[in-house]
């Protein structure tokens, strides 16, 4: 048997004006007592608030989406819970979708989640779905983009000073001596997304800042599951590098991976740098130095501002996209070995 409104008001010996006052946390005038009555007859009834009307009284469905490159990742993960701790300070759902960053799942999440009319969208976007995000523009639909941007789509966008990572990265190997330094990156190309191509190029940037020539065989890239051959390549050079940067969780994971099966040891056989501050590498022996992104802030700030685009759409106001880069922070461990 399903409780109503009606029920409820007459438990608590209220309105059901009031009832709808208090489940749309509208006590400006209502008493301690009254909440404390009504909070009791719905703890009694067991009362479920019909969603359905109130999407119809509103016009929102209080429901928001976020389409995820992958869950795996630790600062994807990060990103993901704090956009669901704003939107529940607004009542608001938070509805994953996990993409694997396939541009065809993707475009497929994002048209079921405006079909299925939630308020707005956080994506994490490949370039494939151009057209896609430039409807949605153009229809006036609420959606921010994170940790990747669109340079020819105008939308609010957070992502990392990605850049500024690998320059962290290239600095402390070289002021350690290092000069013959690695990077392994996943697939790379003209339909590279934001943080592969920007820590490329960020990393080519330091070097040549620093006069320091790159060196193309230090460069590797590809699928996860090519990882373990592109990290065997690094180590077999004639040349090999010193030092090595992983760009992401994932990759650091399969280098310590490949050092472990092959007895290796950080930092005397190689220093290594990774970026994304996993917990294990501050308990990995040695400790690995990364270099840590904002997650939590970056995921708060998409959270924000995607909140204020519905607003703002139900106002029938419209701002100008900003790009919003915040910067990272390196964590000195014991993973980088001083050279002579």
């Amino acid at each position: 048997m399903v409780i109503t409104m009606k029920e409820v008001a007459e438990r608590a010996g209220v309105s059901k004006s009031t009832v709808s006052q208090f489940l749309n946390k509208r006590y400006n005038y209502m008493s301690v007592d009254t909440k404390r009555k009504i909070e009791q007859a719905i703890e009694e009834l067991n009362y479920i608030p019909n969603e359905v009307a109130r999407s119809l009284k509103h016009k929102k469905t209080f429901i928001v989406g976020v389409i995820s490159s992958t869950i795996l990742s630790k600062f994807t993960t990060e990103v993901v819970r704090a956009i669901e701790d704003e939107c529940q300070l607004k009542d608001i759902q938070v509805i994953i979708c996990n993409t694997d960053d396939d541009s065809l799942k993707e475009k497929k999440y994002v048209q079921s989640m405006v079909a299925r009319q939630v308020d707005g969208l956080i994506i994490f976007p490949t370039e494939e779905n151009k057209k896609l995000y430039a409807s949605l523009v153009q229809n006036g639909y609420p959606f921010v983009f994170v940790d990747r941007k669109i340079d020819e789509i105008s939308v609010d966008t957070v992502l990392l000073n990605n850049e500024k990572a690998s320059e962290l990265a290239v600095e402390t190997f070289v002021e350690h001596g290092h000069k013959s330094i690695g990077i392994i990156t996943f697939p790379l190309g003209k339909k590279a997304i934001t943080t592969r191509s920007e820590r490329l190029s960020g990393y080519r940037k330091t070097l040549k800042k620093l006069g320091i020539p790159v060196n193309e065989d230090y460069i590797k890239s590809g699928r996860l599951d090519q990882m373990p051959h592109l990290i065997e390549e690094l180590f077999c050079m004639g040349n090999q590098p010193t030092a090595i940067i992983a760009t992401n969780d994932m990759i650091l994971e399969q280098v310590l991976m490949y050092a472990k099966n092959n007895h290796l040891t950080v930092p005397h056989d190689f220093s290594l740098i990774g970026i994304d501050d996993v917990s294990f590498a501050t308990f990995y022996n040695p400790p690995i130095s990364t270099i840590s992104q904002p997650s939590f802030n970056m995921g708060k700030k998409c959270a924000q501002l995607l909140l204020e685009k519905i607003d703002q759409k139900e106002q029938g106001n419209g701002g100008a996209s900003e790009i919003i880069r915040l910067d990272p922070t390196i964590n000195h461990r014991d993973s980088v070995k001083k050279l002579n």
